[in-house]
This record gives structure tokens, sequence and C-alpha cells, in this order.
């Protein structure tokens, strides 16, 4: 079978496309630029943020040892005091005497003192101060028309005047409401408790993210009222030379305007699902300050490139076409940028957010994927196209599911093969030798019918040899009753003929060409397969069975007989058929002789007259070999009447009768 296959399906079936190449990178950068451009937006931003709080959280930098107390004003410290938030002041001067007798280093109080309350208990907690205390201060920033405007809440002056000093416990919220960043500003209350302990706190850079280290209740915990009587609820020594915060650490404010809701949402509450005392996230910080735990965030510049980067990698790796090693690349690659920024934060302590670089990556691996899957469209266009001449569509759409049965290479079939040749078509050529465009025009024609029978019966066409048509049944695709369908295809042939031949004489009258075509079918074990080179390949049969089917067919125009086939055809089909064995042949190769069989019809339609019809015809064969001239010749006169469809055919037998008694003479 000789395909034309247009040059952009060739290259698909297997040589480099180097123009798919270059679609697939630039649709990977143009991809990779849009999704950079998206992670400026908010809910892509989400992403990076809940990426860092899994990094952050799994196997997360720690310090040696807790760098702070937490001292927590909790439900067992407001059952056991017995009081309503707040709680006087007086009380809170307790606190910090205990502390300090305890040997509390530094003693930094969460808690907001920025109204006067009661005068002796203000009195009280003035005298209760000095440089060892931290008090907190709030800012708010409030965004007008003309400018920003800034804030700051600070304790009664009293309280600093007695040698406290503030610090900022406001911090900034990310859009999905979790605490993530680093307080801005030297004078934040973490960065003050540490110049209280005489240390000097580390500088974030702008935009720095707080390294938490475990979910709620982290830090060594003790409860208020525990902290006002140590030696009789804590073990000696417990907060001698010790950072001591204390704040609120609540499970539920105990009213809905107390203020006592200091608890917001952290990296932990991911995994964990809980909220985290704001006095607790003050020492996590505090501690981000003291050792410089703190995570650096990439600029989103940096990762846009990086971004561009690693898709431009991705589509180099993903190769000219995806394949398993593409799987396996891309099950590889993934992993390895999310470990990689993983390590970039435990030990580098820089955040570089792996969502834009996975995106891009993805982006070019699945651009290489839609470029592949759009080729193997194209691909099975081209098949479809190609084959859809030359095969039934049920055979175009399974080679459309395999291409690779497109490959060089047989396997040995039975076949059904047939040949159909066009009688005085060279007489025909040569009336019209100058007309050639009606020639081709009056060919086709012919052709078209021709193979619209052959598909219909489900066979490929393997070649159009000048005005001759070869196919064949049973490859590429199984088919049990292939035999019968040939023989089927070969009576439509001769129907196609007839209609042609009607049509013309319709449209051009008694001058008009005539038609007449000569089929043989043959059937036998041949060998199908592409049989070529790898630039030009042919789907086509070999085996003695094609060359003597190809004899059968030029044997029609000596039997004048239009559709013969051969006898393992009659075998194959002989339950729907009923078939005449007109005579035997030697065939090149073989030692006995070939029967040459007539297809009389369909059994169904035929009746028991056909195979009364066939017996009578073996007779006539039978008294014709061995000399039996007289009964020969009645037999032809008897069943030439019976069938006139053979009448040519009885004229041959009956000329070579009466020529074989004039020599006896």
């Amino acid at each position: 079978m000789k395909l034309a296959l247009p040059r952009p399906s060739i290259a698909l079936l297997g040589r480099r496309d180097p123009e798919s190449r270059s679609r697939a990178h630039l649709l990977a950068l143009a991809l990779a630029v849009a999704l950079g451009l998206l992670f400026l937006l908010e809910p892509f931003r989400l992403v990076d943020q809940r990426l860092f709080d899994f990094a952050s959280t799994t196997l997360p930098a720690r310090p040696a040892e807790p760098g702070a107390v937490i001292v927590a004003i909790d439900e067992p410290s407001f059952s056991e005091l017995g009081q309503r938030w707040p709680w006087p002041r007086s009380l809170h001067a307790h606190l910090v005497r205990k502390l300090r007798e305890a040997g509390a280093k530094v003693i930094a109080l969460d808690i907001l003192f920025s109204e006067p309350s009661q005068p002796q208990d203000d009195a009280a907690l003035a005298a209760a101060m000095g440089n060892d205390v931290v008090l907190s201060a709030e800012e708010s920033v409030i965004a007008m028309p003309q400018g920003v405007q800034t804030t700051r809440v600070e304790p009664i002056q009293p309280l600093l005047d007695a040698g406290a000093r503030s610090g900022s416990t406001s911090v900034d919220l990310d859009g999905d409401a979790y605490l993530r960043r680093m307080p801005d500003g030297e004078d934040s209350f973490a960065a003050q408790a540490l110049r209280a302990a005489g240390l000097d706190p580390r500088t974030p850079p702008p935009g720095a993210m707080i390294q938490y280290f475990g979910p709620a209740r982290s830090y060594p915990t003790v409860s208020y009222y525990q902290a006002l009587d140590p030696d009789r609820f804590l073990p000696p020594g417990r907060l001698r030379g010790q950072t001591v915060f204390v704040g609120l650490s609540l499970s539920h404010p105990p009213a809905a305007n107390s203020g006592a809701g200091d608890a917001f949402a952290t990296a932990y509450t991911v995994r964990e699902q809980t909220l985290t005392a704001g006095v607790e996230i003050q020492a996590a910080i505090y501690d981000n300050l003291r050792l410089g735990l703190f995570v650096a965030q990439t600029p989103w510049l940096v990762l846009f490139f990086a971004g561009l980067a690693f898709a431009g990698v991705a589509s180099l790796v993903a190769g000219r076409r995806t394949s398993w090693r593409t799987a396996i690349v891309a099950a590889l690659w993934f992993p390895a940028l999310l470990m990689g920024s993983w390590v970039l934060l435990r030990y580098g302590r820089v955040w570089a957010s792996p969502a834009l670089p996975l995106a891009t990556s993805l982006s070019a691996f699945a651009s290489r994927v839609g470029l592949d899957y759009a080729r193997e469209r194209r691909l099975r266009r081209a098949v479809s196209d190609a084959f859809s001449r030359y095969l039934a569509p049920a055979m175009v759409e399974e080679l459309a599911r395999n291409p690779e049965a497109l490959r060089l290479g047989g396997e040995r079939r039975s076949l059904s093969i047939l040949f159909c040749d066009v009688r005085g078509f060279t007489e025909i050529s040569e009336r019209l030798r100058d007309q050639p465009e009606r020639l081709t025009s009056l060919i086709n024609r012919l052709l078209e019918p021709l193979s619209a029978a052959v598909l219909e019966q489900g066979g490929t066409i393997d070649k159009y040899i000048g005005d001759c048509v070869m196919a064949f049944w049973n490859a590429p695709l199984a088919n049990p009753g292939h035999a019968a369908q040939a023989v089927r295809a070969g009576l439509a042939m001769l129907r196609a003929v007839d209609q042609v031949n009607a049509e013309l004489a319709a449209e051009e009258g008694p001058g008009a060409p005539r038609f007449a075509v000569g089929v043989g079918i043959n059937t036998g074990d041949c060998v199908v397969g592409n049989f070529g080179s790898r630039w030009r390949f042919d789907y086509s049969v070999l085996g003695d069975p094609v060359n003597l089917a190809s004899r059968i067919e030029g044997l029609s125009k000596t039997f004048a007989v239009s559709l013969l086939v051969g006898e393992e055809t009659a075998k194959a089909a002989g339950d729907e058929f009923v078939f005449l064995e007109l005579d035997r042949i030697a065939v090149k190769g073989r030692q006995e002789l070939s029967p040459i069989l007539a297809v009389l019809g369909e059994r169904s339609a035929l009746g028991p007259e056909a195979e009364a019809f066939a017996r009578a015809h073996d007779s006539l064969l039978r008294a014709m070999r061995v000399g039996d001239w007289s009964v020969a010749l009645g037999l032809i006169g008897r069943l030439r009447d019976a069938h006139p469809g053979l009448e040519a055919y009885f004229a041959r037998l009956e000329a070579r009768v009466l020529a074989d008694l004039g020599g006896e003479g």
C-alpha cells in the first residue's frame, strides 16, 4: 500500500522537530512570566505562606535552651485568685518583687498600663519598677489621604520614671490573619528585654519571618499564681537568671471586651489547629533576636527570575518529547525543589519559596506534554487522512489508536487477496490519448466505486497499479470472515461497473466508453506488514497466494467470467456462497493443479437449484476430460440456458468441444 504522507506527518513519525522544541521552550517561558505576575496577587501569596508554615515547622532550628520562661495569666490563676480582669496593679507589683527575689534577671510584663488606675495601686507598681523591668507599649498605624499616621501608646509616666523601659508589642498580621513576620523597629518588646538582659539583639532584614519553635505552651511555663509564691509552688532556683515574660495565656477571654484575647495563629496552627498566646510569641521573637534564628525572605524579583530559570531548565530536561524518562525526572524534580527550599531555610535561614519555581517547572513539563498531545493528535489525523483512502473506517481508528503499527516488519497471517483489472483500458487510453484530463476523469470515476466496494466490506486497499486495484482482507485488523467479505466485495465491484456504464450511457449516449473488469480472489498464508526503508515503506503482502490471486484475475478473461476465486477462498466461503469449478490450472512452483472457481451467488438467494446446476457442471467437466463430446454438448446447451450469466463461458466451451469434434472427424 503506497502512502503519500505529508511532510509534517513524516516528521511526527520519528524525525527530530526543532521547531516543536523551540515552541515548547517559548511556551514554558511565557507561562513562567504569567505565573510570576500572578504570584504578586494575594491568593497566590497565600500559597507561599502556607508552604513556609509547613517548611518552618518541619524539624525546625531550635535554641539549645529556651531563652525565657513564661508566667501565664491562665485559667488556674483566675480560679486561685478569684478576681476579675483587669487585676489590681498592686498584685502585679507583688509579682515583680517575688520574681526578683526568686532571681529573675529580666521581668517583661506583656500588659499595657496606658491609663491610670487606683492611685495606691499605681504607686505600688511604680515602687516595684527598675531597669530590669520591661513594659508593653503599642503602636497603631493609620493610613490617611495626606499620609500615614503612627500613634504610640506608652505606659503611664510614673512607671517609666521609676526606671522601667518600654517596648512595642504590636505585630503585623498577614492577609490570612497569621502572624509570621518579625516586628519592625529596634524598640520592640523582645528587643528591649534583650537589652535589659545585657545582650545586643540581632537586626532582622525587612520582611523577616519568625522562626517558631513549637506550638502553644512549647516554652517553659508557670502559672501566675505559682509565681506569686515560688517558694511554695516552684522548684528551688527555677527562675534564677531567667528572662521572665508575663502575659495572658487563656483558652478563652474572660469577657468579650476584657482585652484578654491575646492569641494568634502561627505557622504551627496549620498542623496543630491551635492559637499561641501573644506572650509566648514575644518569647519566640526574643530567641529569634538573641540567636539570629529569624528567616530572611527572598525578594519577589529574585524568585521571578528563579522561576524563569527553572522553567528553562525543566523545558530542556523534558527533551524533545515526553516519555517514561520524563515522568521519572519530574518525579524527582519536584521533591528536589521542595527539599532544596527546606535546606536553605533550615541551615541558611533564608526562605526561598518553592511555589513559583514549582509552578513554572510544572508549566514547562505541562507545555511539553501539551505539545506532545497536540503532536499526537496531528499524528492521528495524519494517519487517518492517509489511511482513510485505503482502509475501512474501523481500521483507520485502530491505527490512529496505535500508530506504532506503522513500523517496518511483517507477520504471517491467512489473508484473502483480490485483484481487479479494467478490461480494454488500453483501447480506451489509445482513443483518448489527446484528452489526458478526460482519461484521468474516467479512470478515477471507475476506481471510486471499486475502492468503495473494498472498504465497505472491511478490506485494505494495497495499491493501484495503473487501472488495477489490489486489496486484501484480515489485516491489519483480524477478520474471521475475510474470504466471504472478499467475495462480496468482488460482486459489488461488478455491480459498480454496471452502474458506471449506465451513468456514462445516459450522459453521452451510444458512443460512451464502456468498462468491464476481471476480478480474481485467492486465500492463503502470506506475510503482511510494512516493507521498504525508513524513508519510505508500503503496507503490503507477500507470498505465493498473492501470485495465484493475480493469475486467477488474468484467467477471468480467458474463461470469460468476470469473477473467479481460488480453491481456498471457495472452501472458506462455501457456507455462504455457491461456487462452480471451471477448470484446474498449473501454477509455477506447484505440482498439483489448482482449481479455478466461479461464483454463482449467495446460497440464501439461489436455493437448491444451484446445487443441481453445480453437479451437472461437474458432469460436463468429466465428459470433456474423457472426450465424451456428445454428452458434453448436451450439457452445455442445458446449462447455458439455466444460467445466462455464464453464456460467454459456455460459448467458449462449446467452441472448444466442436473444435475437438472436428479434429476427430
